[in-house]
Formats: C-alpha cells, structure tokens, sequence
C-alpha cells in the first residue's frame, strides 16, 4: 500500500451514498489530494536546500 486511500470507480458504484455526495459536492478527497500534492511539490522547490554552500567555504 503506498500511504494514501483511494476510493476506486467500483467501489464508489457500491457505495451510493458516497456516490451521491461526489455528485453533489464533487470529489473532496480528490481535491484535497490533488492541493497536497501540489503544496509539497511548492514546498519542495521553495526549500531546496542543494545550492547551500557549508560554512567552511565562504572563507
């Protein structure tokens, strides 16, 4: 399992109240999911530590 819960298309057809909030209210995990990713991917950029020289170099 890779750390994440993932609703299936089977599975949503099976659980008609799930599928009906989705309809309702779109996909909120989905999205949430989606933001996550996308914020750690900022994150990432914003707090790249590679071009940091050690201490010892700047004499």
């Amino acid at each position: 399992m890779d750390g994440h819960f993932d609703v299936s298309f089977t599975d949503r057809t099976e659980a008609p109240i799930y599928a009906g909030l989705v309809e309702e209210q779109g996909d909120v995990p989905a999205e949430v999911r989606r933001v996550a990713e996308e914020t750690l991917r900022e994150v990432d950029r914003a707090l790249d530590f590679g071009t940091v020289r050690p201490p010892g170099s700047f004499r």
